[in-house]
């Protein structure tokens, strides 16, 4: 029962054997990201974005293990770079408006993990175990987003942040390529999606924040399901003799919401992202997200091919199946397949 997704109860007793300090860094980490969204000064959201670093740095070392020690090292002088970058940009306002604004443009892409910012992303995604891998594309992520939403007063510096999400785009698409190891084509997957969020800053608040929330649920049922089969490359999918009937559809539909590919929901928010752009007529960013769309898509079909082919379950409707699957499967099934129940939203998008 150990491989199946976790139910309810088991969550539960899960949470009520980890260490009260876990929760407390846990709720600083919150308490953090929330004082950076709400400030209305520019050290204050530095002292949310240290809070933050401070917190999540346990979490990642919850196990004394190299790999999780790595990437704390890692993820720790990137952070502390970026915050460096912040404090010397804030020193130079009054001199250099532009260069600061700039200069703190490139310290929130490098926290972000944003092209050209993003060497750093794979590498500390690859020493984590995936329950810290969805702390780190979502609530991580959640901080920089908005304070670089706050920055686009500038003409300067919209064309910044749309040429980082070209580079993204590229980056994300191209470096997925090729990869068997499902947690670095989740973090390059993870690099293409914000170049979606960054052109959605740069034109609608309302819109950025509707993709980032469907693309942290349906990243979070695709990392939840790896996590539950504990799979760390892509033979470990293929190899896995637990899988059921019910598993060889829940996989396919998760991935192909991620890709987008319509008309599940994961492609909603690109289509509505698609609209704003025509509408504002900038087609060469266009251009380069449709293109690495395809691209993304291409490295999950590259999963689901020979997952589909070599693996022949038995459907049969008198297997008895974990009590797991009515508390978590049925609901992530309907929703990553909402975009097929519900086809008549495509249509009054």
């Amino acid at each position: 029962m150990g491989s199946y997704p976790m139910n309810v109860s088991q969550i539960s007793l899960f949470l009520m054997n980890l260490p009260l300090s876990y929760l407390f860094f846990f709720l600083t980490l919150i308490s953090g990201t929330l004082l950076s969204i709400s400030s209305s000064s520019w050290f204050g959201a530095w002292i949310g974005l240290e809070l933050n670093l401070i917190s999540f740095i346990p979490l990642i070392t919850i196990k004394i293990n190299s790999y999780f020690s790595e990437a704390a090292i890692k993820y720790f002088l990137i952070q502390a770079l970026a915050s460096a970058f912040i404090i010397i940009s804030r020193c130079l306002y009054m001199s250099f408006t532009l260069l600061s604004s700039a200069l703190i443009s490139v310290a929130l892409l490098l926290k972000l993990g944003a092209a050209p910012c993003h060497f750093w992303f794979p590498q500390v995604i690859q020493g984590l175990s995936w329950i810290q891998v969805i702390i780190l594309i979502s609530i991580q992520k959640l901080a920089p987003i908005f304070l670089i939403s706050y920055l686009m007063t500038s003409p300067a510096l919209v064309q910044i942040i749309i040429l980082s999400a070209i580079l993204s785009a590229f980056i994300g698409a191209v470096g997925g390529l090729n990869l068997i190891r499902l947690r670095k084509i989740i973090a390059f997957s993870s690099i293409n999606h914000i170049s979606w969020i960054l052109i959605s800053i740069s034109l609608n608040d309302i819109i950025w924040i509707l993709y980032f929330s469907l693309y942290v649920v349906i990243s979070s049922s695709v990392i939840g399901l790896f996590h539950s089969l504990q799979a760390s490359n892509i033979p470990d999918l293929l190899n896995s003799n637990h899988l059921t009937s019910i598993l060889t559809l829940v996989v396919p539909l998760r991935l192909l919401s991620l890709g987008g590919l319509p008309p599940f929901t994961g492609f909603v928010p690109k289509w509505i992202v698609i609209q704003i752009i025509v509408i504002n007529k900038i087609f060469i960013p266009l251009f380069f997200l449709l293109l690495s769309a395809l691209i993304t898509l291409y490295f999950y079909l590259r999963i689901l091919i020979p997952y589909i082919l070599l693996l022949n379950p038995v459907l049969t409707f008198h297997t008895k199946s974990p009590a797991s699957y009515s508390t978590l499967f049925i609901p992530l099934i309907f929703f990553n397949s909402l975009g097929i129940l519900t086809p008549a939203a495509f249509t009054l998008l």
